[in-house]
C-alpha cells in the first residue's frame, strides 16, 4: 500500500471536499448600539461609534458642582504654568481612558476614551458635554482616534488622573502607530493624582479617584459600577460574544471618571485659591494644605494655616511634626519671637531638634554661649533616653558634642 491508501486505511480523508467551512461568530443580538445610546461618526479612518451625554449647569457631583471659573490660579501656581490663567474654561479637556490591560507599551491599547467639555456660557452658566468614543474591534481603532481628535481640537490643556504615567503615554503611542497627529501636543497637562497625593495622604488610606469621590465629593456610584480590573476582561468577552451588555456598567464607570475629574479640580482649586477662606474640616486637611503652601513660597498664608491646624484635633505625631514645620516657617519669616515659643514648647516634650535650634539662637544671635552651652547639654542629655532610629541618634550625638566642644572654648 503506497502512502495514501495507508491513510484512507486509517480513516484520514485527504483534500478539502469534506471540511465544513468555519463556523462563523454568533451574533449575540445585542451590539454596542442596542445597550448605550450614541451614533455613528464618520471620520477618514472610517466610522468610529460615539455615546454623547450633557450635564447641565446646576449639575452637582455629590456635594460640589462640576461648574468652574477661570482663571484656575490656585493650580495655575501649583504647577508653575502661567498659561493656565490665560485660558477659558472652554479650552480644558477632561480625558479618562478604557485599556485592554496596565502594562502599557505597544501592546496595550484604549478600547473606550471618555472625554469631556465645557461650552460657553449661557444665563445658566455652563453645560459639560461628555463623548465616549468606542472601538468595536481593533480594526476600528484609527476611525475612533480620529473622532477624538476632532473633539480635543478646540482644547488647551488636558486634565487626567494618573493620565501623564498612563493615559496620555498610551494615546500618544496608539497616533503615532496609525500615523495620526498627536491631539493633545504641546497641551498644558494637570495631572490631579500628585495633588491628591500632596492634600490627603496624611488622612486618607487610599488617594484612588473612586475613593476621593465618595469621601470628599460625596458621589457614591451607582450598582452600575464595576471594578476598574474586571474591565479589560469584560471587553475580551465582547470581542469573543460580539454581546456588548455587560460594557455598560464600563460605559458608566468611565463617564464617572471624567465627571469626577470636573468636580475634584473644582474643589482643589479653591482650596489652593482661597485657602483662608476655605472651611476646612479636618486638621490633617489643613496642615497638608500648610506645607503644599510653605513649598510654593505662600509664607505668610501657610503660617496662618499651620496656627489654625494646630488648633485642630490632630494625631501627636502629626502636631509635633507641624509645630517643628512653623517654627522653621516662622524664623526664615523673621518672626523669632513665635519660633522660639514653639522651639521651648517642643523641648519641653524632648525633641532634640528644639534644644538644638534653641542652642543656634542663642550663640549666634544672642551671642549668650553659656545659655546655648545649656540648650545643649539638655539635648545631650534627652538624646541619651531618646527613641530614635540608630542613624539618627548617632547624626544628633556627633553634632552635639562638637557644638559642645566649640561653646565650651566660647565660655571660657
Amino acid at each position: 500500500m503506497d502512502l495514501a491508501d495507508k491513510l484512507k486505511a486509517l480513516g484520514v480523508k485527504l483534500g478539502t471536499a469534506d471540511i465544513a467551512p468555519p463556523v462563523p461568530k454568533t451574533e449575540s443580538g445585542f451590539p454596542i448600539e442596542t445597550v448605550v445610546d450614541g451614533r455613528w461618526v464618520e471620520t477618514g479612518r472610517g466610522e468610529a461609534f460615539v455615546s454623547c451625554q450633557t450635564f447641565e449647569p446646576d449639575y452637582q457631583h455629590g456635594k460640589v458642582p462640576i461648574g468652574l471659573e477661570a482663571p484656575l490660579n490656585g493650580v495655575a501656581r501649583w504647577l508653575g504654568e502661567a498659561r493656565l490663567q490665560d485660558i477659558p474654561v472652554s479650552a480644558l479637556a477632561f480625558l479618562d481612558t478604557e485599556t485592554s490591560g496596565l502594562a502599557g507599551g505597544t501592546g496595550t491599547y484604549a478600547f473606550l476614551v471618555g472625554a469631556g467639555r465645557f461650552l460657553n456660557h449661557d444665563e445658566r452658566g455652563q453645560t459639560f458635554q461628555l463623548r465616549q468614543f468606542f472601538m468595536r474591534e481593533p480594526t476600528e481603532e484609527a476611525a475612533m482616534l480620529e473622532a477624538l481628535l476632532e473633539f480635543l481640537a478646540p482644547c488647551q490643556a488636558l486634565v487626567t488622573f494618573n493620565g501623564k504615567a498612563f493615559d496620555a503615554p498610551l494615546l500618544a503611542t496608539r497616533y503615532t502607530l496609525h500615523s495620526i497627529p498627536i491631539p493633545f501636543q504641546g497641551f498644558i497637562h494637570i495631572d490631579l493624582l500628585p495633588l491628591a497625593r500632596r492634600l490627603w495622604r496624611d488622612r486618607l488610606p487610599s488617594r484612588a479617584l473612586k475613593y476621593l469621590e465618595e469621601t470628599l465629593l460625596m458621589a457614591p456610584r451607582s450598582s452600575e459600577e464595576v471594578p476598574g480590573y474586571e474591565i479589560p476582561w469584560l471587553y475580551f468577552d465582547y470581542l469573543r460574544t460580539g454581546d456588548a451588555r455587560p460594557l455598560k456598567g464600563v460605559f458608566y464607570h468611565n463617564a464617572m471618571d471624567v465627571v469626577a475629574m470636573s468636580a475634584l479640580l473644582r474643589l482643589m482649586n479653591g482650596l489652593l485659591t482661597d485657602p483662608l477662606g476655605s472651611e476646612i474640616e479636618h486638621g490633617l486637611d489643613v496642615i497638608a494644605l500648610a506645607k503644599l503652601l510653605e513649598d510654593l513660597g505662600q509664607w505668610e498664608e501657610a503660617a496662618r494655616l499651620f496656627e489654625r491646624g494646630l488648633e485642630r484635633e490632630l494625631p501627636e505625631a502629626d502636631f509635633w511634626q507641624a509645630v517643628r514645620r512653623l517654627s522653621l516657617l516662622q524664623r526664615r519669616r523673621g518672626n523669632l519671637e513665635q519660633a522660639i515659643s514653639l522651639w521651648k514648647q517642643a523641648a519641653a516634650e524632648g525633641h532634640i531638634y528644639a534644644h538644638v535650634e534653641l542652642a543656634k539662637y542663642f550663640e549666634h544671635r544672642c551671642k549668650d554661649f553659656s545659655s546655648a552651652l545649656q540648650w545643649t547639654e539638655n539635648a545631650l542629655l534627652r538624646l541619651q533616653n531618646a527613641d530614635l532610629p540608630a542613624y539618627m541618634h548617632l547624626h544628633w550625638q556627633e553634632d552635639l558634642k562638637k557644638r559642645k566642644e566649640r561653646l565650651l572654648k566660647k565660655v571660657k
